[in-house]
């Protein structure tokens, strides 16, 4: 399967795929972090200059759409009831300091202390993959949008969830009667409007929603001989005052071990009250009723002795049993394996450490990080162990994606090796010596160019 998969990968190179393909290989065989994309050119797995590999990046060419059909087709982790579970998170490539380089956002990033968010220009992913049951700190990537700044966030993250969606149905990773593909979110998405987008697809949604929302209970029955309009929406819930909570519909108690016994509690049919505001702005017709279960989990404490806030949850699923709130919890909660990933790419694989300009050539380069890891995932049970003296001995087939790493240059022998011998040539003279640059770059502002076409204002004035 891992040969399979490099030579899938090496066909979706469709221009400078030799100069791609290696630098992808001597990602996975750096003896340690990646400093620099220079340095890579010394690996014995890179045969080329350091022109060609920039020459890669800039100038070479990856068929998107192939490269994620090949993602969908390889084996993915399943829950026990054969499930397959996706979270989408975003994060961003931080280039402050980069003038001339188009495209970049503001993008938030959490402080040390508390309220010490800031703000910094970047380039923002949007990542989606498929999670694991169980601790670890392995996903399997699936795919990754850059955000933009005429962007839609929460547009382009329902067409990336469906396209994610359509490509495992196609690939026989879904079959008519298997379990819906259930898709994890923090908070910084709009659960509810992402349900009724994606509600033709057989996918559950499970996000994150704030502690102080207030949600509405279903509509109760009319009685009879009762006049006037029926009401759209029952008494409210606020998550925030337990006076308002009405008799739960399912409660479950889970001992998790290392955070004590976990409450769950849920209430079915409450769905909030939407206005023609944010993404319902261009809503034609009367806004809909998304009706889901909430959730609100509370655990005994945190490590340290803490105690810990309770986490609300909200699932487009109603009808909802005992052990389907506890899958959609723990779901959620598996969803922080994917900051694991990401902190593996940035310190290990070196994911945001090149200053490239160009906001495709960082494509390219996200895409092949994206092809390394996968790599990795299908070598677990291929490669050693080679630990350190001060490292624990790791199970067998549970090793870090760190490890599977140090062991994976032993293994590169026994699998295919598409990219071509190099050929010999001659650097170019470059700019003659004592010739300055006249031709300065382009500098780009920061920040959102996406206008809508109609405001909340011009709805309220008469005939909006």
């Amino acid at each position: 399967m891992l040969s399979q998969l490099r030579t899938g990968l090496y066909s979706c190179l469709t221009a400078r795929g030799d100069a791609l393909f290696e630098l992808a290989d001597a990602v996975l065989g750096a003896s340690g972090p990646v400093r620099s994309l220079v340095e890579l050119t010394l690996t014995a797995e890179h045969r080329r200059g350091h022109g060609a590999l920039y020459g890669g990046l800039n100038l070479g060419r990856i068929d998107v759409d192939r490269l994620r059909t090949v993602l969908a087709a390889l084996p993915l982790p399943r829950w026990p009831d054969g499930r397959i579970v996706l979270a989408v998170d975003v994060s961003p490539w931080l280039r402050s300091d980069a003038a001339c380089s188009a495209e970049r956002l503001f993008c938030h990033v959490y402080g040390r202390a508390r309220s010490a968010a800031q703000f910094i220009p970047g380039w923002p992913y949007s990542f989606v993959v498929a999670l694991e049951m169980g601790a670890t700190s392995w996903t399997a990537p699936l795919d990754v949008v850059r955000l933009g700044p005429a962007c839609d966030a929460i547009a382009v993250t329902a067409a990336q969830l469906r396209a994610v969606a359509e490509r495992l149905i196609g690939a026989g990773q879904w079959h008519e009667g298997d379990p819906d593909i259930l898709i994890v979110a923090d908070a910084g998405y709009d659960i509810t409007r992402l349900a009724y987008v994606l509600a033709d697809l057989p996918v559950e949604l499970v996000g994150r929603i704030r502690s102080d929302r207030v949600l509405r209970l279903p509509a109760p029955a009319r009685l009879p001989g009762t006049n006037g309009r029926p009401p759209k929406h029952g008494g409210e819930l606020a998550l925030a005052d337990p006076a308002t909570w009405p008799e739960p519909s399912v409660s479950t108690v889970t001992d998790t071990g290392n955070y004590g016994k976990a409450e769950a509690t849920a209430w079915d049919r409450l769905h909030p009250r939407l206005t023609h505001r944010a993404a319902w702005l261009d809503h034609d017709g009367e806004l809909p009723i998304i009706e889901g279960t909430l959730i609100r989990l509370k655990v005994e404490h945190l490590p340290g002795n803490r105690d810990a806030p309770p986490v609300w949850l909200w699932s487009s699923a109603t009808g909802a049993t005992g052990p389907d709130v506890d899958r959609w919890w723990q779901s959620f909660l598996r969803r922080f394996d994917l900051e694991h990933t990401f902190r593996f790419w940035k310190q290990t694989l070196g994911w945001t450490r090149p200053k490239l300009r160009d906001a495709h050539a960082a494509d390219r380069w996200t895409w092949l990080i994206i092809a390394a890891h996968t790599q990795l995932r299908l070598a677990r049970g291929l490669t050693q162990d080679l630990r350190r003296p001060w490292e624990k001995p790791a199970p067998p087939g549970q090793l870090t994606p760190a490890r599977v790493r140090r062991g994976f240059g032993n293994l590169r022998a026994a699998i295919a090796q598409p990219a071509r011998v190099p050929k010999p040539s001659r650097p170019g003279p470059g700019r003659p010596p004592g010739i300055p640059n006249r031709r300065p770059a382009t500098r780009y502002d920061v920040g959102k160019t996406i206008k809508r076409g109609r405001t909340l204002a011009d709805l309220q004035q008469p005939g909006g």
